[in-house]
């Protein structure tokens, strides 16, 4: 920074002299001139000065008030002219009140004198940055100049050292052309061949001079433009890099071109001679855009491939691994296959096959059979409890889990509903037990569940023990039973098969000890055996929402020991377990293996079949709920994408009547099996769309869904809260509840009935046989008939057959007896039938009246 006097760095900064010598004097510097010179070690020891003594003067103001504001009141009185009374003569006067109001803001000495520092401190900052950048500025032109100073030199030294190369070689070909005569002397030919050649290469080197020269004028040009360019630059506040000043021209080295300057500076794009082929990752889940990014061509393109194979999709419509990997192949890439459940393998990993030391384990033994047959009844008289009068309607509707201790042992027992809607719920129970009791009633004999039941049970490869129960009543006959079950696979061991048959009472408990005997006979021979000591897992049989506890969820514990605090995952949720209760609501610390129990403190509801397993980490929990949440929304949004068809087809067709419904219930199960019985209720001319379904009491956002989709609100088991009741009172939504599946089914199907158009049957009534045929000029061809079956009425419809043909269809134009007219015709009875618009009526031709009638339909 160069140095100036005191003068002209006060006007400068734009203050008086005499200010600027006082604050150096304050600010501890040798007393000076004003033309004595100012270093910038003066300069900002100056700005030192004035930051600090701006800062001191505002601390010993402290907080008091910087300005007083005073306001001044004076009073006064005029008198002005009445106007009303000048046209009259009559002069009056009226006084009016004058307030005149002052204000006048004093403002601190200090304050004044700090804002003042304050502005020549930042005019004194301001000035020195600028001499800081002007600084700057000058030493980067200056080092630009002595790089073209430099690069000019090299370009004349490098020219002169051409031409000086040029010159020697002249002088040595003319003193050759000067020694040769001597030599050997030339013919006039020869001599004359060589003077041309000399002034060719003269010319041509001549040439090669000036291009040189050119060239060298066009680089010292460009060089100076750039110059101009970079000072143009510099005034805008703009600093150049040292790599933006270096010489175009190298030093030492001399340039060979091949072409203009344009050309060499011109960026050419070379076409690739072969197709570009990328390794393209295909994750489970990709979109159509995305899957184009990676492969690096454009969207239309991919999806006029897909066209080419037959699939129609948009650019966010999502698509499989399996399509994805066909598309790269087919646009020339390479698939490579990610798989993006590596977290949930390395989260999982030694939970599906569990190591260490086995132990004996309790057998899971699931009752199944018709319903009615008494199947909660028989575990009812094993548990010494009323279950089945806890249920609605007395049958079970929810998957019961109990574990009891009998003399011989203690035994884990599911009660599974017997009603056909509650399929998925028997399924369920056949795939987690160990053995299958199968309870036939005596006086009823198989079913169709008890059907169901063996195809469930031997889906599952689990062993049956058949309970022939309700053998105390007098019109039993276990003999029938036994002879139905043999015709489906079910052999009795007295008849050479592998099926125990136990006749059992479950009202007087005839026999009970024996089934219990055959299930721990049953269970011994298969030798069931868990994995102690290591991380728990389980299988959900039921989850429910608790307004009280949240959701919770019915375990059955496989392997391990489950803990309270230990961290779950199951399915898409994960949570650490609060608390664990025993089917009798009492609280446990723990649970081992084949023992049902309750788990509080899940994110959410898990699906009834989740396996639920026990981590050590609760990160690693959350991650693989988020993975697999994710994973089934794409899941979701893939087939709905998939229904894309089914619409277009849909078109065209005349838009069916459709019933929406929301749907509601206590468990996970029980809405599971309603909403799918429901569903089952569609036909061609009335859809069911479930809009929405969940566990727990109904609540205002099910009202306000409701209202949206003008659907129907069923609560199974539950019911609407305060608000819920409320919203839905004031906008007339009907709540329907029920505690039993077979009202609800019974009562959409008759709501559904009402919906159905009816049906339209033709009906003969009767059949008359023309006889003769009469012309008239007023009424043209009557027909002389004979009523062979029936009646015919003269305003139905009627058409005409020959040789049971139907050969016209129309109306009767006159229906008469003799001469009368009359309304109908009975069999056995001559008529005379004049056809409408239809005179070609002959001997022999019958004429087959009907009426139309509706019938209702019904499912």
């Amino acid at each position: 920074m160069a140095d100036t006097t005191v003068r002209e760095f006060a006007e400068v900064i734009g203050i008086p002299v005499d200010r600027l010598l006082s604050q150096l004097s304050d600010a501890g510097l040798p007393d000076r001139e004003p033309d004595s010179p100012m270093s910038d070690a003066d300069k900002s020891a100056l700005l030192g000065h004035l930051r600090e003594a701006h800062g001191q003067k505002e601390a010993d103001d402290g907080p008091g008030p910087r300005q007083i504001t005073l306001k001044r009141k004076s009073h006064s009185q005029i008198t002005l002219p009445s106007s009303g009374d000048r046209g009259r003569g009559v002069r009056h006067s009226r006084t009016v009140n004058v307030e005149v109001r002052k204000r006048r803001t004093y403002v601190k000495r200090s304050v004044v004198q700090a804002e003042q520092h304050e502005r020549e401190t930042r005019v004194l900052e301001e000035a020195l940055q600028d001499e800081l950048r002007e600084a700057e500025a000058r030493v980067v032109e200056e080092r630009h100049r002595r790089a073209e100073e430099e690069a000019r030199q090299q370009a004349e030294q490098a020219e002169q050292a051409e031409q000086e190369a040029v010159a020697e070689e002249t002088v040595v070909g003319q003193d050759e052309a000067v020694l040769e005569p001597t030599a050997q002397p030339l013919t006039p030919e020869e001599a004359a061949e060589a003077e041309a050649a000399r002034v060719k290469k003269d010319k041509e080197e001549e040439r090669e001079r000036k291009r040189l020269e050119a060239e060298a004028r066009r680089e010292r040009e460009a060089e100076e433009r750039a110059a101009r360019k970079a000072e143009r630059g510099k005034g805008k506040g703009k600093k150049r890099s040292r790599e933006e000043v270096k010489p175009t021209v190298l030093r030492g080295i001399r340039r060979v071109r091949k072409g203009s300057a344009s050309e060499q500076l011109q960026q050419v794009f070379e076409k690739p001679t072969a197709p570009v082929v990328r390794e393209v990752a295909v994750p489970e889940m990709i979109t159509v855009g995305e899957l184009a990014q990676r492969m690096s061509v454009k969207a239309a393109d991919l999806i006029k491939e897909m066209m080419k194979q037959g699939i129609m999709a948009t650019i966010n419509q999502t698509i499989d691994q399996g399509m994805a990997v066909l598309l790269v192949e087919e646009m020339g890439h390479r698939p490579k296959i990610v798989k993006e459940s590596a977290v949930e393998d390395e989260a999982l990993a030694g939970t599906a096959e569990p190591e260490g030391e086995r132990v004996a384990r309790a057998p899971v033994v699931t009752i199944m059979g018709h319903v009615d047959h008494g199947k909660t009844s028989l575990l009812d008289y094993i548990r010494r409890t009323k279950v089945a009068t806890g249920e609605a309607g007395g049958i079970t509707q929810h998957i019961g889990a109990y574990h009891v201790q009998t003399g011989q042992g203690m035994i884990t027992f599911l009660d599974t509903p017997g009603h056909e809607a509650f399929t998925a719920m028997r399924a369920r129970g056949a795939q987690i037990t160990d053995v299958v009791i199968l309870v036939v009633a005596a006086d009823d004999g198989v079913m169709p569940q008890t059907e169901e039941a063996i195809k469930h049970a031997r889906a599952a490869g689990v062993p049956i023990v058949v309970a022939v129960n309700k053998i105390d009543k007098p019109d039993a006959d276990p003999d029938r039973v036994k002879q139905e079950l043999t015709q489906h696979g079910v052999i009795p061991e007295e008849w050479g098969g592998d099926t125990q048959f136990i006749n059992v009472s479950a009202k007087t408990g005839q026999a009970v000890d024996e089934l219990l005997e055959a299930i721990l006979l049953q269970a011994e021979l298969l030798e069931l055996t868990a994995v102690g000591g290591c991380p728990a897992t389980g299988v959900v049989i039921e989850s429910s929402l608790d307004k009280g506890r949240g959701p919770v969820a019915t375990v059955l514990v496989r392997h391990g020991v489950l803990r309270r605090g230990d961290i779950v995952l199951s399915g898409t949720e994960f949570g650490r377990v609060r608390a664990l209760l025993d089917e009798a609501g009492n609280r446990v610390k723990e649970a081992g293996a084949s023992i049902p129990v309750v788990v509080l403190g899940l994110s959410g509801l898990p699906e009834a079949g989740d396996e639920m397993v026990v981590l050590s980490d609760e990160k690693k929990a959350r991650e693989v709920a988020e993975y697999r949440k994710t994973k089934s929304r794409d899941k979701r949004l893939q087939q709905k994408a998939a229904k894309m068809d089914e619409l277009f087809a849909q078109m065209g067709k005349e838009e069916a009547k459709s019933v929406n419904l929301v749907v509601k219930g206590d468990v996970q199960g029980s809405v599971e099996a309603l909403q799918q019985s429901l569903l089952n209720l569609s036909t061609e001319d009335v859809r069911i769309k479930l809009i929405a379904s969940g566990v727990g009491a109904i609540n205002e956002s099910d009202v306000n869904l409701t209202l949206a989709s003008e659907a129907l609100l069923i609560g199974f088991n539950v019911r609407a809260d305060a608000q819920a009741r409320k919203l839905a009172q004031e906008n007339e939504v009907e709540l329907h509840y029920y505690s039993v599946i077979y009202d609800a089914i019974e009562q959409l199907r008759n709501a559904i009935s009402g919906m159905l158009e009816p049906e339209t049957r033709e009906e003969i009534i009767g059949l008359a046989e023309v006889k003769d045929v009469f012309r008239s000029s007023k009424l043209g061809a009557v027909a002389g008939c004979l009523v062979v079956d029936g009646v015919v009425r003269r305003h139905n419809p009627i058409r005409v057959l020959r040789n049971n043909v139907v050969i016209y269809e129309g109306e009767l134009e006159s229906l008469r007896r003799f001469k009368d007219d009359v309304n109908e015709v009975r069999a056995g009875t001559e008529c005379g039938i004049g056809v409408k618009n239809y005179n070609d009526v002959r001997v022999g031709d019958h004429i087959e009246c009907y009426q139309r009638i509706e019938v209702k339909r019904e499912l």
